[in-house]
């Protein structure tokens, strides 16, 4: 059998935090990617990347890799993952702990509108807006590809096949962090006027909301999936706590 290891789910900023401090000797660990994208950086553990196959079958990586906790770090809005993930450990009897930044919110100045899905937000952004910069990953973009009511600016990591074409729009490719005074060139030399964004809570994409709110345009903001009911903390150091008392039982 393998040796008793901890599983990481990344891909944020976050996660990369609790996968530093859990890195050590005599520690076995797991990082696992989705693999949509090359990782920016990889941490001084095993890696992994590409799905599971559902919650049954990662219930039987766990199992067959001895995994004995669960660290969910992934992004707050990868409800199938964090779905899974819960049925999963449920199923092996593993401890969960929900690695997540807190939502951002709203100061003077900003113009949210609050939607709940990305439909809702395209169809809102549609009725009040010429150019919207779209900022929700790459797996929704099919639902941009051939609408025609805005110009759409997407911004990815990287161009991929599975990136559609769009027929009154393009695509920026780049990775965070996003500082405001680049968010701002962005927004004025691409001449934008509304913003889609999901509600990440992260420092590291903040920037597209300060700088909408310093030109006085609206943010089309998605509501965050509602949450499961596994213990959940806020910062890298409230998981390393966990981990120890993981740890030490």
């Amino acid at each position: 059998m393998a040796d008793p290891a901890l599983l990481i789910l990344g891909g944020t900023t976050l996660a990369m935090g609790i996968a530093r401090a859990a890195a050590g000797p005599g520690r076995r660990a797991v990082y696992s990617l989705a693999g949509r994208t090359e990782p920016k950086s990889a941490p001084d553990m095993e890696v992994r990347t590409g799905g599971f196959g559902g919650a049954e079958a990662l219930a039987d990586y766990l199992r067959r890799e001895n995994i004995t906790a669960v660290i969910d770090a992934t992004h707050a809005y990868a409800a199938g993952i964090s779905a899974n993930t819960r049925a999963a450990c449920a199923a092996a009897n593993i401890p969960l702990l929900r690695l997540q930044e807190p939502p951002w919110q709203a100061q003077p100045g900003d113009r949210w509108i609050d939607v709940m899905d990305l439909a809702e937000a395209r169809d809102k952004a549609a009725e009040i807006a010429s150019r919207v910069f779209v900022t929700t990953g790459r797996q929704a973009m099919a639902q941009f590809a051939g609408d025609l009511r805005c110009w759409w600016l997407a911004r990815v990591i990287a161009p991929g096949a599975d990136l559609p074409e769009l027929s009154h729009g393009g695509y920026v490719y780049d990775r965070g962090p996003f500082d405001l005074s680049g968010e701002l060139t962005l927004l004025y030399d691409h001449k934008i006027t509304a913003v889609i964004s999901k509600n990440s809570g992260s420092a590291a994409t903040y920037g597209k909301i300060a700088a909408a709110r310093e030109l006085a345009l609206p943010v089309i903001m998605i509501a965050r999936p509602v949450s499961g009911d596994e213990v959940q903390v806020e910062t890298v150091a409230d998981a390393v706590s966990w981990l120890d008392q993981w740890r030490s039982i």
